[in-house]
């Protein structure tokens, strides 16, 4: 079982429980209690050590501040105090919709951006909304050895900070792209309800919706240069579609070549 090694949960602050009562009715399974804290070192963590105790799915953990936030291939999520959206929850999923529940996660966060923001993102494949040409969210799915449950965390920008210079170059946050205050507590509560639509239609098998709605949200960045590994060596073409279970589908001069993990990098 893995050590809970942070603070204590604290009471959710107004700023964020009256835009999600609001919203109640809208959030399906992720309607529960919100598992709060200031500062916590990974919401995905704690997650992850409360789905190792049996939290039931939808359980939802969210920060002020992470001290050692996370994001894909081991890369460190900057989180400053108050200057985003941090939060990880609990999937128990059925495992024929584990391959899509990044790209569903992905396409939720669009959705709730857009419905609290009026902003219209885009998304990279496999896990990235960007504005324009510079990266807004993030998403890190994490399985449990057995897939008994999927933690997945999720971190928006929301308002100018001060990130490290490899992150500041290449990042935005949305107070950045349309010059004004954003609510985080209607941007969590929209974020959630997108998520608990998406989701829903994952495991009622509408799998076809979710890939399509992905589509939809990948159509500024489809069509553009990629380059990955394969055995050690570089590799690179055009990146065209996902296929049926979210992998990418990259047309190179050998023909139609599928990638469906590791790090993509698009040029």
């Amino acid at each position: 079982m893995r050590s809970n090694r942070c603070n204590l949960p604290e009471s959710l602050p107004a700023e964020f429980a009256e835009p999600l009562a609001r919203a109640s009715a809208r959030l399906g399974s992720f309607a529960q209690p919100i598992v709060w804290y200031q500062t916590v070192a990974s919401t995905n963590d704690v997650a992850a050590s409360l789905a190792d105790r049996g939290a039931p799915e939808g359980c939802v953990v969210a920060a002020n501040a992470q001290s050692a936030g996370r994001g894909r291939q081991g890369r460190s999520w900057a989180s400053p105090p108050a200057a985003g959206l941090y939060l990880s929850t609990v999937l128990r999923p059925p495992r024929e919709a584990v391959s899509a529940l990044t790209l569903a996660v992905g396409v939720a966060v669009a959705d709730g951006i857009q419905a609290a923001t009026g902003l219209d993102v885009a998304l990279k494949w496999p896990n990235d909304v960007y504005a324009g040409e510079r990266k807004l969210a993030g998403i890190l799915a994490e399985a449990s050895d057995s897939l008994e449950y999927v933690i997945v965390g999720i971190g928006i920008n929301v308002m100018p900070a001060v990130y490290p210079p490899d992150v500041a170059a290449r990042a935005t946050s949305l107070e950045e792209e349309l010059g004004r205050v954003i609510d985080r507590g209607l941007l969590l509560a929209e974020c959630l309800a997108a998520l608990a639509a998406h989701y829903g239609e994952l495991k009622a098998g509408r799998t076809g919706s979710v890939i399509e709605a992905w589509r939809r949200r990948a159509a500024r960045t489809l069509g553009r240069r990629v380059r990955w590994e394969v055995g050690g060596a570089a590799a690179e073409g055009v990146a065209e579609n996902v296929d049926a279970s979210g992998a990418l589908l990259v047309r190179t001069r050998a023909g139609i070549v599928t990638v469906a993990a590791g790090e993509v990098v698009w040029l």
